[in-house]
């Protein structure tokens, strides 16, 4: 990658807006239109795969790219069981615990799962405000 490059054009980007397009689509259509609603979300999802094999074939990983599809995912899971616990009220509790499990779980893994592969065994924020104490 030349450094002259404008990140926001990389390919594996553009299908990352294309994601949060679809996404955005779906999350509108769901409550009226759950077909072409779902339709939308499998494409997402499709194109979830195709920016990863994107990024690797043409050179074109970034860390925006990395944050804008960890960010997709998360929004279009989080639009999904929003809908979800509209549509199934009774279940609602049920969805809340799967967002909320899903966005600790990624929280964690950004924030500590960094730091054994560092060869520590503890996040270096928390050994920052713990003095070096785990």
């Amino acid at each position: 990658m030349a450094g002259g490059e404008n990140v926001f054009l990389f390919v594996p980007n553009l299908i990352g807006y294309a994601r949060l397009a679809l996404a955005a689509a779906a999350f509108s259509l769901m409550p009226r239109q759950p077909g072409p609603a779902a339709a939308c979300y499998a494409l997402s999802g499709l194109l979830d795969a195709v920016d990863g094999h994107a990024a690797r074939l043409l050179g074109q990983g970034s860390r925006l790219g990395a944050m804008l599809d960890m960010l997709t995912d998360r929004l279009a899971t989080m639009c999904l069981l929003v809908n979800l616990a509209l549509l199934y009220p009774a279940a609602a509790p049920l969805f809340q615990l799967s967002m909320a499990l899903d966005v600790a779980s990624h929280w964690l893994h950004m924030h500590w799962g960094g730091a054994w592969e560092r060869g520590g065994d503890v996040c270096p924020m928390v050994e920052h405000d713990l003095g070096g104490v785990p």
